[in-house]
């Protein structure tokens, strides 16, 4: 069976990577970063996709994230070298390689004279997103299943922001008072303390009944 090249799309700042193998519906995927590449293989569309490249310079696998999303299986990719942050030439160490198989994500892309401007990436798509680092063939887990980012709050609840939560803390410790006073009364009634009590009510409404006249 044919394998076709993933392709890819990159974006950069000076501490990091953004990679986008622009797959959709991601099936079996298996993912191995180490510091100086990136292999993939998957399925898409019933089609066998794959990748192996050589980075520019080393990276940071330990460091570095991946996310399987319903268009795109996305990568954020830190560089390893923190000491000389700067913006790399290109993404691959192959010149020609890149030219072929590699396009800028123009929708992440800054200048690098721009970046304190325009601030790092938008990471809110990989919320919940797996570990890359020493972790080779993960075929079929792909981070977290789309929209599991966050719970916003159990259903109903309107998410915790919209609570208040001093009142919902002192609700709670008037729920565990009425808890313990339930665990009194029925260690009462377990010990015959309670029917002590009904006694002591019963005389207590005969000595109230006024005096009979003989």
């Amino acid at each position: 069976m044919t394998t076709n090249t993933a392709p890819i799309k990159w974006a950069q700042r000076s501490d990091s990577l953004y990679i986008t193998i622009a797959l959709a519906d991601v099936k079996d995927e298996s993912i191995d970063l180490s510091d100086s590449t990136l292999k993939f293989e998957g399925k898409s569309d019933s089609k066998d996709y794959e990748l192996n490249i050589e980075f520019f310079h080393e990276v940071d696998s330990n460091g570095s994230t991946y996310k399987v999303l319903p268009r795109s299986v996305q990568m954020h990719v830190m560089k390893k070298d923190k000491d000389q942050e700067e913006f790399w030439p290109r993404l691959l160490k192959d010149k020609a390689l890149e030219k072929n198989q590699v396009k800028i994500d123009w929708d992440r892309y800054v200048d690098e004279d721009e970046e304190d401007e325009a601030g790092g990436f938008d990471m809110s798509a990989m919320e919940g997103g797996m570990g890359m680092g020493g972790m080779p063939g993960m075929g079929g887990m792909g981070g977290m299943p789309p929209g599991m980012g966050g719970m916003g709050g159990m259903p109903g609840m309107g998410g915790a922001g919209g609570m208040d939560m001093e009142a919902l803390m002192k609700q709670m410790g008037n729920m565990e008072g009425m808890g313990d006073l339930g665990a009194k009364m029925k260690e009462m009634e377990a010990n015959g303390d309670l029917d002590d009590l009904d006694d002591d009510d019963d005389d207590d409404d005969l000595d109230d009944l006024p005096d009979l006249e003989e």
